[in-house]
């Protein structure tokens, strides 16, 4: 009986180790990793599309998982990482269950929407409250992404219209969602003209400058 008793024991010690190791994830676009879970955070860094990360956990009730990239770790938004579920790749987030990705818990109260209450200073926002939603990038783009397709990466904007936007700071703007290419800006943000790129349109969102074609899509973020 002993000797049952110990075997089950080891056995039950040996499974909850294995549902508690990271889990590996790729990026499906370049993605931000921030000092917390939620976009007013400090971005300390950007994980490329196509880069494989270790997860070590998502939190329960926001689309936010603690990853390492490297030899940095930080926090990057779940539905911009993708793993294979079966034969095919899938965001992880929705699917942290079957993957068995382990549910991590913040230091810092975290709201449904992932964003913390108090503000980061830095950002310029008057508190933690967002104004909206970023609306997503293509789902199969980020898959494709993260199963190595092609993905085309805008050129650098001229020097000048860095020059403009750095010159000519306008009100911060947070949003709920990940500020990635391809993201949609809602309409209720306001965008700010460039003279020397009429085609585009410049606005602050979640602590980046960020340049917006016709459509209100993010085509390119100033790091």
């Amino acid at each position: 009986m002993k000797q049952l008793f110990a075997t089950t024991a080891a056995a039950l010690l040996m499974a909850g180790t294995a549902s508690a190791q990271a889990v590996t994830a790729t990026a499906g676009t370049d993605l931000n990793m921030r000092s917390g879970p939620g976009v007013n955070y400090e971005v300390t860094g950007v994980i490329p599309g196509g880069d494989e990360v270790s997860v070590a956990g998502c939190l329960e009730a926001a689309n936010w998982c603690e990853v390492t990239h490297g030899d940095a770790s930080g926090w990057a938004y779940g539905d911009y990482l993708a793993s294979k579920v079966g034969e095919e790749f899938q965001p992880i987030y929705p699917n942290r269950q079957t993957l068995h990705v382990p549910v991590v818990v913040h230091e810092e109260a975290v709201e449904p929407s992932g964003t913390r209450q108090a503000a980061d200073a830095g950002m310029g926002a008057a508190a933690g409250a967002t104004a909206g939603a970023l609306v997503g990038g293509p789902l199969g783009a980020v898959i494709g992404a993260a199963a190595g397709a092609a993905s085309s990466r805008l050129p650098d904007p001229a020097p000048e219209v860095r020059t403009y936007v750095e010159a000519h700071p306008q009100d911060a703007v947070l949003l709920d969602g990940e500020v990635v290419i391809g993201a949609g800006v809602p309409e209720g943000v306001t965008l700010y003209d460039i003279p020397d790129a009429p085609d585009y349109q410049y606005v602050t969102i979640n602590g980046l400058p960020v340049l917006v074609n016709a459509e209100r899509e993010i085509v390119y973020i100033f790091r």
